[in-house]
């Protein structure tokens, strides 16, 4: 009888008290770095206990998939289950720290940038990030320990079966918790933070990937008709151009100047009592630059790619990832193809690598005639060297030289680096002291912001000793945010002032200028974003963009209408602030009045549709189904970057020679106007 009862009594099984312990441990552990890590908001109980909740389910469904494995596979796979698990946490702790965002898959095919983040990825890993990987050992002891007896017995699927239904049926409860908090939570906005906040880090990623697939086949889906749509809008909110400035820079050359990283709080900021800025400063009293104090960079997770993007399409980037990797070959009708019937000759110049963010593939698409890379520029030694690339100052001096080489007109773009995130530099080039706050960040951000400038007023000079500065209308603007909201609180020392939402997205303001030689300059205060820039532009150069599929109005147009949305759904106007699920009155910081609630929701439902619409062009390439009248289609074959004629030395030798001539011409004149004064 005893012998019977031994040989039916069922082994214990050990897999099944560490598959436990290892669902509760990735439970717990994800919760607390949703918690600790990511800015999210939460606000009530509900909220709270939903990003309790969240990580369960998906903790218990994807380690679950460890029960289909036989024998003692099921403790390995487990264990790689659950490593890449934790890596995806940290690598999204990790670029949250800077991008104040979560990893999206198109970002993670941007691999080919990597190479060239250099210090920047290494300053954002902290040494108590072990700790991300403490329980990960935990697991691997239990896994691979000889002191744990492990069970080669199959677990039978009508075992596992009840496991995934468990976890799936958590996960929809969640989900329904969340939809009773945010109704229509994954088909309304454009704002990550809330996807994480109420189903969790891994349920974001299904969700993305799913948003992702749709987007990618949104192409092949695509067909003339849905054109119409995007063209009846554009036409319909088309700014027509102010008469006073229409045409006030024609015929003259086009130098955009990228401020990296420059925010507007930087604008007479002292330092200690010292301006950090002094040259930027200046110019926004100079009698020629109209300068826009309250202009805000609309970027995403592309940053200075989105800003660039939308300079010269009026089209937002997009929501994740970046057009520059994703959307390269798409057609477009960018400022460098418009100006083309005008006679302009287009170029960037940026001393960084030409493949970084897809540049050198996406600037054919865009019909730019040349590109002065790093292997334009020479002669430059370890100084002259920032963590993207050549420092501003090398940078424009090479730069000046290299644009004399071009036909006039031209339009020209130039992509600075010195005064980028983790903001190092060698401290003898340092002309102001670092900030005293503590935090790295925002100290080191000061002296890279001065020398910046410093670069861009030696840039002037160089401009005025060439003789293009009369002729060149010159458009600086700020790219992105250079200190993210993770360093609000030091912020508020450096403001000496409460960061509330309202003033996070007052941070958000970046400098826009625009001078032209003869037009009556001063500040303007409307309200504009990067989207707006290329209408501007293009109407003071008098080029009509009625037919044009632009999103941006002129900020110049009476008709320019004051709604700066922000790619996650987000706006700001004069009156009202729309951020998160809250609408603020922009003058009091406060919530808005119940009577203000309707003209707030039509101002988002606007802005909404916008993003929507600038979505259907970028993602099913619709500008391919329509051309305006007289526009001829870009052919990126035509466009072959590595045999540039501009930068080929017997051209610029050949050009420094003409200089040459030319200036004994200008004495061999001078001396005789004085000989010929001297007979009388």
């Amino acid at each position: 009888m005893e012998k019977n009862e031994t040989v039916n009594k069922k082994p214990y099984n050990k897999y099944v008290p560490i598959f436990i312990l290892a669902v509760v441990m990735m439970w717990m552990k994800t919760y607390l770095i949703q918690k600790t890590q990511f800015k999210l908001n939460v606000d009530g109980p509900l909220q709270e206990f939903l990003l309790f909740l969240n990580p369960l389910g998906s903790a218990l469904l994807l380690l679950s998939l460890s029960l289909f494995f036989k024998g003692t596979r099921k403790y390995i796979s487990l264990l790689v289950i659950y490593i890449g698990m934790s890596v995806f946490l940290y690598a999204n702790a990790v670029y949250y720290r800077f991008f104040s965002d979560f990893l999206t898959l198109p970002t993670l095919f941007q691999t080919q940038n990597f190479g060239d983040l250099g210090g920047s990825v290494a300053t954002l890993i902290q040494p108590t990030d072990l700790f991300f990987f403490v329980d990960v050992l935990v697991v691997g002891y239990l896994v691979f320990s000889k002191r744990v007896k492990k069970e080669s017995r199959n677990i039978r699927t009508k075992a596992v079966i009840p496991v995934i239904t468990m976890a799936l049926a958590i996960s929809f409860f969640n989900l329904a918790l969340a939809e009773g908090d945010r109704p229509q939570l994954l088909t309304r906005g454009f704002d990550r933070n809330y996807i994480v906040k109420y189903l969790g880090m891994y349920n974001y990623a299904l969700y993305d990937t799913v948003e992702t697939l749709k987007s990618s086949s949104q192409r092949v889906l695509a067909d003339s008709d849905e054109v119409t749509e995007v063209l009846n809008y554009t036409k319909s909110n088309h700014a027509a151009p102010n008469e006073e400035y229409f045409g006030k820079a024609e015929g003259m050359n086009v130098v955009y100047l990228h401020l990296e990283s420059i925010q507007t709080f930087l604008m007479n900021y002292e330092l200690n009592g010292e301006e950090v800025t002094p040259f930027l400063n200046s110019l926004t009293e100079e009698k020629n630059t109209m300068y826009f104090d309250n202009f805000f960079h609309q970027t995403a997770q592309g940053k200075t790619a989105d800003a660039e993007f939308m300079l010269d399409n009026s089209l937002f980037g997009l929501s994740k990832g970046s057009a520059f990797i994703t959307k390269g070959n798409n057609t477009y009708q960018s400022a460098p193809a418009l100006l083309k019937d005008k006679g302009y000759t287009s170029a960037v110049f940026h001393g960084n690598n030409g493949t970084f963010w897809n540049r050198s593939e996406i600037y054919k698409s865009f019909g730019y005639d040349h590109f002065f890379d790093i292997e334009s520029y020479t002669g430059l030694t370890e100084k002259d060297m920032a963590e993207y690339g050549v420092m501003d100052k090398p940078f424009f001096d090479q730069s000046a030289d290299l644009l004399q080489t071009l036909p006039e007109p031209f339009y020209t773009k130039f992509i600075t680096v010195s005064h980028h995130f983790p903001y190092n530099m060698d401290q003898e080039l340092a002309t102001i002291e670092k900030g005293t706050t503590g935090n790295p960040s925002v100290d080191n951000y000061f002296q890279t912001a001065r020398y910046a400038d410093e670069a861009l007023e030696q840039f002037f000079a160089e401009l005025e000793q060439s003789g293009l500065a009369d002729n060149t209308m010159i458009v600086m603007y700020g790219d992105h945010y250079g200190i993210s909201s993770n360093h609000n609180k030091t912020m508020e020392q450096v403001l000496s002032k409460e960061i509330t939402p309202v003033e996070n997205a007052k941070l958000q303001k970046v400098p826009l200028f625009i001078h032209v030689p003869g037009m009556e300059g001063g500040i303007n205060h409307t309200y504009g974003g990067q989207i707006d820039i290329l209408p501007t532009v293009m109407h003071l150069l008098g080029v009509d963009t009625r037919d044009n599929i632009q999103l941006g109005t002129d900020l110049l147009s009476e008709e320019h209408e004051e709604l700066v949305t922000f790619r996650n759904g987000d706006y700001v106007s004069p009156e009202i602030y729309s951020i998160g699920d809250t609408f603020y009155d922009a003058k009091t910081g406060m919530p808005i009045e119940e009577g203000q609630l309707e003209q707030a929701n039509e101002m988002q439902g606007h802005g909404n549709y916008e993003l929507y619409l600038s979505d259907q062009v970028v993602n099913g390439d619709l500008l391919r189904f329509y051309t305006p009248e007289g526009f001829k289609p870009i052919n990126p074959a035509d466009y072959n970057y590595h045999n540039n004629p501009a930068i080929e030395v017997e051209e610029v030798e050949e050009v420094d020679e003409i200089k040459e001539i030319k200036k004994i011409d200008e004495i061999k004149e001078v001396e005789e106007r004085k000989e010929a004064k001297e007979i009388e």
